[in-house]
């Protein structure tokens, strides 16, 4: 196994320091983690659940910032830290897959979540889902653990279902119908009534930032989600319409765990997964492991069938904390009575499949002129400060999501360790730099922002790294 989680590691941690996605999301969390380390800025809540006015919890900023500060403020040391946990994710679905079927079903599954071109990205994420990828697969090693009468898993269980609502809250939420469901089957097993009060106990405390922020705030939270559920009509009993319009989404979903491209390539491995679900029904579901697998596989699928979503968006990132779980089940569904074939040849085809994406995707040269990599980003303001010669400047910066929260704060963790403040904020001056990036789906909207610049102040040099470009300027005469 330790040679899969090895090659697992450096497929995830492959030219990170240079490609390290630090965009919109990741400047906001930083700018939130920086108030806090260095100004003493405490915080209740994490980031916030889309355009809903509902927040997470800070849970996730709690996780990784002791990584930022033993990086002193570089955001590779937490995105590091995220891969780690992925890499034990892995670890664990190997441990879990023992728990279905043989060493081969184990190896197979843990290789094939090793490889996936999705789930390598996902693990390179760094953001709030992340950990869930390592929470999902947890949560059915803890209910293994509940059929075998462990009496601190029901205790476990609460706390990973509340982390993951606080990383996630996306299908997360449908761990606990799921493991409610479990429980209600198993009654028997239940722990003493002791147990199950600790255990409810430590989910909502779980949530206890929350709660203390919205006693804080006069309920503005309470009041974001009564108007996410019921003013913009999330949820629908029309389930039947929205699963017509779903199935070839939820198909996707479930094929792109395993490659990104050639659907119909996975068509015969889908049907024999269908087949022998179908054929050995019964059997599942008399094997209490492998019912609760599937129950907890399916209430994902079942959920969201009554979910519209946020403004109508329904992303593949809701779904991170079943993407191993997809996987497990999947080969321990096709190898189920037979001679471990299919899942050699998916394993096989799921190789020759994921290593030109892999190639294409991580091989790609910094001056691309499309991309947008942490290197290049760290390139055009180290050009700025070389190029400012000593001299104080302005900065005016355009990125595609408007919010420049990204180098808002690579701009101030650069200072910090440059030890340079010349970077000026409060007044207008004579040198002026414009930073952006390309903006390959609005096009037209950076041509406006250019269009204004021309009218601040003209060009005097003109540099691009990858599909960032600086601009030297000299403000247009006025009073400085």
């Amino acid at each position: 196994m330790f040679p899969i989680l090895i090659f697992a590691f450096f497929l995830r941690i492959y030219r990170l320091p240079e490609l390290l996605g630090f965009w919109y999301d990741q400047g906001r969390d930083a700018l939130v983690i920086w108030d806090f380390i260095q100004n003493g800025k405490f915080f209740l809540i994490g980031p916030m659940m889309g355009n809903t006015g509902i927040f997470r919890g800070p849970w996730y900023y709690y996780l990784i910032s002791p990584f930022y500060v033993i990086g002193n403020g570089n955001p590779l040391y937490p995105s590091i830290f995220l891969v780690l946990l992925s890499v034990i994710a892995i670890y664990v679905l190997y441990k879990v897959a023992l728990e279905f079927g043989d060493k081969k079903v184990a190896v197979v599954s843990s290789l094939l979540a090793s490889i996936s071109m999705y789930i390598i990205g996902s693990s390179r994420w760094l953001s709030n889902p992340t950990p869930t990828l390592l929470i999902g697969i947890l949560v059915i090693w803890g209910v293994l653990q509940f059929l075998n009468k462990k009496w601190w898993s029901l205790p476990l269980l609460s706390f990973l279902v509340g982390m993951g609502l606080n990383f996630g809250a996306a299908t997360e939420i449908y761990f606990i119908p799921a493991l409610l469901f479990i429980f209600y089957l198993n009654k028997k097993i239940l722990p003493n009534k002791k147990i199950l009060l600790a255990s409810m106990f430590i989910f909502i405390f779980c949530f206890l930032p929350q709660i203390l922020f919205e006693i804080r705030h006069d309920g503005i939270m309470s009041k974001a989600l009564y108007n996410f559920v019921v003013n913009e009509k999330t949820f629908t009993l029309n389930f039947l319409e929205i699963l017509f319009k779903r199935i070839n989404i939820y198909y996707n979903l479930l094929y792109s765990k395993f490659w990104l491209e050639s659907w119909l390539l996975f068509l015969p491995f889908f049907t024999i997964f269908i087949y022998k679900l179908v054929l050995n029904w019964k059997e599942f579901i008399k094997n209490k492991k492998i019912q609760s697998l599937i129950i907890i596989f399916l209430s994902p699928f079942i959920g969201t069938l009554f979910f519209v979503s946020n403004l109508g968006g329904f992303y593949d990132y809701y779904f991170t904390a079943y993407y191993l779980i997809f996987i497990l089940f999947f080969v321990v569904t096709l190898s189920y009575k037979s001679n471990n074939f299919w899942i050699y040849l998916l394993l096989i085809v799921s190789i020759f499949n994921n290593i030109p994406n892999y190639l294409k995707e991580y091989n790609i040269n910094l001056d691309s002129g499309k991309l947008i990599a942490f290197e290049n980003q760290i390139k055009a303001i180290d050009y700025i400060y070389k190029n400012s010669d000593n001299s104080e400047f302005n900065i005016d910066v355009y990125v595609p999501p408007v919010v420049p929260y990204a180098y808002d704060y690579l701009f101030l963790w650069q200072s910090k360790i440059k030890n340079d403040s010349r970077m000026v904020k409060d007044r207008e001056l004579e040198n002026l730099y414009t930073l952006y990036e390309v903006d390959i789906d609005h096009p037209e909207r950076l041509e406006k922002w250019l269009e204004r610049q021309e009218k601040i102040g003209k060009i005097l040099k003109e540099v691009w790294f990858g599909g960032i470009v600086v601009q030297q300027r000299e403000r247009y005469a006025q009073e400085f």
